[in-house]
């Protein structure tokens, strides 16, 4: 998990599947030599499991227990078992709000979805600068109030989905948690399960917004955002 840095959590992701794509072909190299039937099953289920996660994980399991079992100087199960950890397929996710996204880390975040590798950016959409007061920022809508658009913002939202979309690879999604739950789950998992960049756009209320009633009312300000068709959700 990586907070506000699209290309740390990118090179982070980097380093695991270099390490990954080691581990692979020593258990590739080891299916091809072992007489053992059991040992060349487990690595089979493992290499037809690469890319999805849920069952890699279950087959790494298995082949590291076998593995750990046998006793033989083979350099392949010495290099697995030395960093086991990375030997299933790991889940990546980039968190970030919209000043980050939309404005002042766009450049990173735009980097991280060209380079079409499997990892996956959640942003938390308030419109506008909340950590820091409040500020208008490219996520902000044409005439919303805020600090720096005193008078109504001038120029429109950023359609960050649309250019996401424009590469043609990239899995997008909107979301708004209090107006449906079902799909906010749909989204994840079609994020997660997608083999590329996957961003998720999350409506997000804060308390610079004035919900009234306070926070507690946040998943019902969503659901009216939907339902007025302030806040599309796909």
């Amino acid at each position: 998990l990586f907070e506000d840095n699209a290309e740390h959590g990118l090179g982070m992701f980097l380093g695991q599947k270099a390490i990954r794509d080691r581990l692979i072909a020593c258990v590739e190299r080891i299916a091809g030599k072992t007489e053992c039937a059991e040992l060349k099953e487990l690595c089979t289920a493992y290499l037809d499991t690469v890319d999805d996660g849920q069952a890699n994980a279950e087959a790494s399991a298995k082949l590291i227990e076998k593995l750990e079992s046998i006793n033989c100087d083979c350099s392949e199960r010495k290099e697995i078992l030395a960093s086991k950890e990375y030997l299933s397929k790991k889940s990546v996710w980039i968190f970030g709000g919209d000043g980050w996204a939309y404005d002042i880390g766009y450049g990173g975040l735009d980097h991280v979805i060209a380079s079409g590798e499997d990892v996956n950016i959640m942003v938390f959409d308030t419109e506008v600068y909340s950590n820091t007061g409040g500020q208008a920022s490219k996520a902000s809508r044409l005439g919303q109030v805020a600090q720096f658009a005193a008078a109504g913002k001038a120029i429109g939202k950023k359609n960050l989905a649309e250019i996401a979309m424009s590469y043609g690879y990239v899995y997008v999604a909107q979301i708004a948690m209090g107006a449906d739950m079902n799909q906010t789950l749909k989204a994840l998992k079609e994020a997660e399960a997608y083999h590329g960049p996957s961003i998720i756009i999350g409506y997000a209320p804060c308390e610079m917004h004035g919900v009234k009633g306070g926070m507690t009312n946040c998943q019902e300000e969503m659901k009216k955002a939907v339902a007025a068709g302030y806040w599309q959700t796909f």
